[in-house]
Parts: C-alpha cells; sequence; structure tokens
C-alpha cells in the first residue's frame, strides 16, 4: 500500500486521521506508531517486522555510541557496527541478493520494504549526528521508533532534532489540515495524472526496436522519463508532507521545480533537496573540510554526486548518472560564456539532464549506449509513424506537464491571488478538485503505473 493506492486515500487515511483526533493527547504518540506499524503491515508482515528490526538495531547502536562517547575506539566501533548494518540492508534489497533470499527462504516476490532507501539515509544520518557530538541519543524508544517508522515520513529525510521539535510542538488548526489536504491532493494528481501518464508514453517508446527506433522517439522517450520520475518523486513526497500537515508535522518540501533550470547548477540542487543536503552534510563537507585545494574539493563534489547515483540506482548506470551530473555542474562556470540569453540556458539544461537520464533508465550500461546513440541519429531515422501515433495521443499531456513541472502555474496562481481573478480561483478550485480527484480515482483503479518506480526507493 502507497500514498496513491485507493485503500489508503478512502479507507486507511480518513480512519488514522479519526482516530488520532478522539484519542487523547498523552496517548498520541502511541496511537501514530501503531498506526505506522498497521501501514507497514497491511504492505506486509515482513515490511513490519524489517522496520522494528531496523529501528532496534539503530536505538541501541545510538545509546552504545554515546555511553562510550569517552572511548572513541568503542564509539567507532559502535558507529561503524550500526553503519555496516544499515549498509547490508541497504544492499539486501538494492541488488541481487534479495533475490537469491526469496529462492532460500521462499520470500514472496511482491515482499519489498518501500522507502527502504531513505529509512537508511535517515539511520546513518542520526547515528553520526551522535558520533560527531552534534546531539544525545533519543532515550525514549515509543519517539524513536516514530522518527524511525512515522508513515508521512516514508519517503522524507530530516534530522531528528528537526523531527523531535516537530513532535514535542504538535499544533493541529483546521487551516493546518486543509493545506495538507491541499499539499496531498497536489501530490496526487502529479502522481497519478502527470507521472502515470509520462510512464506510460516511455514504456511505449522504450517497446520499440532500439535500432528502428527514430531520432524524435528517442528524445521524447526519455523527456519523458525525465518527467515521470519527477512528478512521481515530487508527487509522493507532497502527499507525505500533505499528511504529515494534518497530523501537525510540517516537513520540508523535497523539490524546487529542477527539471528546465536555466543552470545545471539550479537543477541539482533544486532536485530532491533533502537527499542532496544529508550527502552535503554528511559526505561533501567532511571530506572537504580535509584540506582547503580547490581541485580536490571538486573532486569530492563530483564524488559525492556519483554515491547519490549510486543511492537511486546500485550500479554502473546510477553512478554515471551522478558522475556526468556532479562533472558538468563542476564545468558549468566554464561553459556559461556560451548562455547568452536564459532560453539558451534552458534548452543546454534539458539538453544534458536529459543525456545523463538515459544512464538512469537503462536496463544496463550497454543499453544506455545503444539508446544514446540513436539519440545522437545514429539509425538516420528523424520520424516515423509510431510519432505521429505517440504525439496524437500524447502531446497535450506532454506538454501540460512540461508547463506544470516549472513554477511558471505557481506564479500565476499567486499573481491573480493579488487581483479580481481570486474571487474566480476561489469558486472554481472546489469543483476542479472534485473532477481531478474523480479522475485520479479512475486512472488508479485502471493503472497504478510507477508504483515499479516506488518499489526501487
Amino acid at each position: 500500500m502507497t500514498y496513491s493506492s485507493l485503500l489508503f486515500i478512502y479507507g486507511f487515511l480518513p480512519v488514522s486521521l479519526l482516530i488520532y483526533r478522539i484519542t487523547p493527547t498523552r496517548f498520541r504518540n502511541i496511537s501514530l506508531f501503531l498506526m505506522s506499524g498497521v501501514f507497514y503491515t497491511l504492505n506486509s508482515l515482513l515490511s513490519l517486522i524489517f522496520m522494528l528490526v531496523c529501528t532496534f538495531v539503530n536505538y541501541f547502536s545510538g545509546l552504545f555510541i554515546y555511553k562510550f562517547r569517552s572511548k572513541k575506539i568503542l564509539s567507532a566501533v559502535s558507529l561503524a557496527v550500526g553503519i555496516i548494518f544499515d549498509l547490508l540492508m541497504f544492499l539486501t534489497f538494492r541488488t541481487d541478493v534479495l533475490n537469491d533470499l526469496r529462492e532460500i527462504f521462499g520470500i514472496s516476490e511482491t515482499f519489498f520494504p518501500v522507502g527502504i532507501s531513505f529509512l537508511i539515509l535517515t539511520a546513518i544520518g542520526y547515528l553520526i549526528d551522535i558520533y560527531r557530538k552534534r546531539m544525545k541519543p533519543e532515550f525514549d524508544l515509543l519517539k524513536f521508533a516514530l522518527y524511525m517508522m512515522f508513515f508521512p515520513k516514508m519517503f522524507i529525510i530530516v534530522r531528528y532534532r528537526t523531527f523531535y521539535r516537530m513532535l514535542n510542538n504538535q499544533k493541529i488548526t483546521l487551516a493546518d489540515t486543509g493545506r495538507g489536504f491541499t499539499i496531498f491532493f497536489k501530490g496526487l494528481v502529479k502522481k497519478v495524472i502527470a507521472g502515470d501518464t509520462m510512464y506510460m508514453l516511455y514504456t511505449a517508446v522504450e517497446s520499440i526496436d532500439i535500432w528502428k527506433m527514430s531520432f524524435f522517439n528517442a528524445w521524447l522517450g526519455m523527456t519523458a522519463y525525465l518527467l515521470c520520475l519527477y512528478f512521481v518523486l515530487s508527487g509522493i513526497t507532497d502527499m507525505g508532507i500533505g499528511i504529515g500537515y494534518c497530523f501537525g508535522f510540517r516537513f520540508p518540501q523535497s523539490f524546487n521545480y529542477p527539471v528546465f533550470s536555466t543552470k545545471m547548477r539550479d537543477f541539482a540542487y533544486n532536485w530532491h533537496i533533502q537527499v542532496i543536503y544529508w550527502f552535503r552534510r554528511y559526505v561533501t563537507k567532511p571530506l572537504s573540510e580535509l584540506v582547503k585545494n580547490r581541485l580536490y574539493r571538486k573532486i569530492v563534489f563530483i564524488f559525492a554526486w556519483s554515491m547519490i547515483g549510486l543511492w537511486y540506482r546500485f550500479d554502473l548506470n546510477g553512478l554515471l548518472w551522478g558522475f556526468l551530473i556532479g562533472l558538468m555542474v563542476t564545468l558549468e562556470k566554464y561553459l556559461i560564456k556560451f548562455r547568452l540569453l536564459k532560453v539558451t540556458g534552458i534548452i543546454y539544461t534539458y539538453v544534458i539532464t536529459i543525456i545523463c537520464t538515459v544512464f538512469l533508465s537503462g536496463k544496463d550500461i550497454k543499453d544506455s549506449f545503444n539508446y544514446l546513440l540513436v539519440m545522437l541519429g545514429g539509425n538516420k531515422i528523424f520520424a516515423d509513424s509510431i510519432t505521429l501515433y505517440l504525439l496524437k495521443y500524447y502531446i497535450v499531456i506532454l506538454l501540460l506537464s512540461m508547463y506544470f513541472s516549472t513554477g511558471l502555474f505557481r506564479n500565476m496562481l499567486t499573481r491573480s491571488g493579488k487581483t479580481r481573478l481570486k474571487d474566480v480561483n476561489s469558486v472554481l478550485s472546489p469543483v476542479i478538485t472534485v473532477i481531478l480527484l474523480v479522475l485520479c480515482t479512475i486512472l488508479i483503479s485502471y493503472s497504478g503505473s510507477t508504483e515499479i518506480l516506488l518499489l526501487k526507493l
């Protein structure tokens, strides 16, 4: 069960909110933990067991790191044990090891702890902060369990001190609840209408024989994949943020319209902000502090982005995607003189990100290079009848997706809120919301295409 499933939208979410509201204040943390447990159990009992094991191991690792703080070796060993455990869990579920375990222990093929990548970063960051004496460990097991398992935080990374402040200062107002539902609904539309549709376009292109694919189809398919990735990840994160608001938690945003940026640097810093911040805090900054050499710092920056690529996809493709993003951001200042206008900056960034995305989407490194060859005109076919067919059915939603992936619509709403159109928006918004909710419900019942992308995270 994910946020975009009908069971969650029309069953689990309203019931959990009702239970939370009628629960006495002193028992609300317990109710949140139990509801989170039910959420993971509805995915599978193994998911719940996995979450509990990770919670206990990291809870006691944090306590041991703090207990041996005056004995650096023992404290470092405790840190190492916790991080090694977390990395082993990450590698188990992000490599073929899980498939081997399925055969040995008869584990269901449907089992996968959704959000494993976010959970591991959360846990490692918590242990490192304790080891570096930035904070004390949480002695209350219930509060720590909520930090690890709170279901609205499944695709969100926040430091424990931030989460602790939110946990102890929950203020639920009608305005916050309304805003939460608005953010949740926006994320639902992003994921279901834009993300799933772009995934359908991408799979339609991918089904074409690579050596018969036209130049235009190759670029169309990769554009669809990039938009799909953006709308699915930002949509599911928005849903989590919206749910958090309904429970009194204000989680930070994770995307800030990165796709059609004017610079690669803007793309890099506005793409999955919480993840980028985590690697900057725990990888880039510590390594850069070792020396002040500029070349070394650039190498560290590229290395960190390579690690981000492995976090997304633990293979050579993921590594190369991250490496290329980091390399282009580093080299960008030497290329800036070639971008004289804002429009040329958008085109330049679009071309680079699309080329990089080829490696994130390909089945393997050979497949990615073959696809890239087609994008460069290797088949000597500019367009064909399939191109016309795809444009006929997807051009409208493609153009709308490209438009809504920028900040233009948000800016228009901001400006209209200060004019006479404000009253019109107030009248039309509820009607549009109902129509889009019905459409999302129909599409979820029919498809749910991008769940496979979420299972990889």
